[in-house]
């Protein structure tokens, strides 16, 4: 089925322009979306999604209330709730492989809804900016072409994405929102913050450093993150960049050089870190088992034993 927008299909486009276009209402809704208040998401009832990862909940979780993700300045968030059941999934995507993820996340979402029950799914897009080599257009139009290959009938609620998440500062472009939450109980979705990125963050950022593709990190069934089993191969090479100037590392190492958020550099030496002192992944997995947290009594995610 086609994506719908006001209960009407989406037709073919072939910018994002066109499509803010022809759906005025979309762009209104971006300028509000971006306008909001920038929510600091409490550590304590926060799933946090990094790049190239998602994460799937309903209302009846006790661990989650909010699923968040930040830092994107290509990269785009998907959000997909179905408004019967409750069910929502959130997304960080990269591009690395559009077309086999979006049907993941549609899947996150209707394994756990009774589709036959009343309600309807819901998108919600944001991340992206006007870069100079047209990443983010590129991503925006393979994730709305994704979601019209669906079988499901989608409905776009929120598109703040690329031009509508665009800044100008310094005669620089950048992002207006770096970072989204989704209420897991309500469905609403707004820009967040986000001080904790965990649990296991630096061994999560390896994984997709080192090209791991989109996973699911989230049993919601048992309240439980878990991560791998991932695997990469020794590569004492990467050393190279710890020694390296920040522009350097920027240029090379970021889609988006000049957008990037401050603490950028310093979470690419860290994974880098991570990785020479983990050449192999397979200390981290014991007998090829992922690690598992859960939600302690104080509120932070603790390994499971």
């Amino acid at each position: 089925m086609p994506l719908l927008i006001q209960n009407r299909a989406l037709d073919r486009i072939t910018s994002t322009g066109e499509l803010f276009d022809r759906h005025p209402h979309l762009k209104e809704n971006a300028r509000t979306f971006r306008s909001q208040p920038l929510v600091d998401v409490d550590p304590k009832c926060l799933l946090y999604v990094q790049q190239r990862e998602f994460a799937a909940t309903t209302p009846a979780d006790k661990s989650v209330s909010v699923i968040g993700s930040g830092d994107a300045t290509t990269c785009h968030f998907v959000v997909l709730r179905h408004t019967g059941s409750g069910a929502v999934c959130l997304a960080h995507c990269d591009g690395s492989c559009t077309w086999s993820e979006i049907p993941l996340i549609v899947k996150a979402v209707t394994s756990l809804s009774n589709v036959s029950k009343e309600g309807r799914f819901e998108l919600h897009l944001a991340g992206g900016f006007n870069d100079e080599s047209k990443t983010s257009h590129k991503l925006s139009l393979n994730i709305l072409a994704a979601f019209q290959k669906q079988k499901e009938e989608i409905h776009l609620e929120t598109c703040c994405i690329t031009e509508m998440n665009d800044i100008v500062v310094d005669g620089n472009h950048s992002p207006v929102v770096y970072g989204i939450g989704v209420n897991v109980n309500t469905g609403d979705v707004f820009p967040s913050s986000f001080t904790h990125k965990g649990p296991a963050e630096e061994l999560r950022s390896a994984r997709t450093f080192t090209g791991g593709q989109m996973a699911d990190i989230y049993d919601s069934s048992r309240g439980l993150v878990k991560i791998g089993p991932c695997s990469w191969s020794p590569n004492l090479d990467i050393g190279f960049w710890l020694s390296q100037e920040d522009d350097t590392i920027l240029k090379y190492l970021s889609t988006s050089p000049l957008a990037e958020p401050p603490h950028f550099v310093q979470h690419m030496k860290t994974t880098i870190q991570f990785l020479l002192e983990h050449p192999s992944s397979d200390s981290l997995f014991p007998g090829g088992q992922p690690q598992l947290y859960h939600r302690s009594e104080r509120g932070d995610w603790e390994r499971a034993a």
